[in-house]
């Protein structure tokens, strides 16, 4: 996967806001995601199936529920850095109202 390609399967609020929790819990299932988030269920199977198709979260049956986690460890530090980096721009833009995407 080209860097375009892998930025257009994570540039998107909900997508990015689950990977976001991923990186930080490592494991967690749809519905904790629907409570985290508090976005509608079908939402969520709808952007963890895109990025599933991305290779960027994989899943793993456990008992009743599937649990979804980040791939490898060099995307999950792709969204740590990202993060962090937008805290960083964020302090440094002087026009807000170009700054607040």
């Amino acid at each position: 996967m080209n860097g375009l390609t892998l930025l257009k399967c994570i540039c998107e609020d909900t997508r990015f806001n689950i990977l976001e929790l991923l990186q930080k819990n490592n494991k967690m299932s749809v519905n904790d995601l629907v409570s985290k988030l508090k976005k509608d269920q079908p939402l969520i199977s709808h952007h963890l199936k895109a990025l599933k198709e991305c290779k960027i979260v994989n899943s793993k049956e456990n008992g009743k529920s599937t649990m979804y986690f980040i791939s490898n460890k060099e995307i999950s530090k792709l969204i740590s850095e990202i993060v962090k980096t937008g805290k960083k721009i964020a302090v440094i833009c002087e026009n807000p109202a170009y700054c607040n995407c």
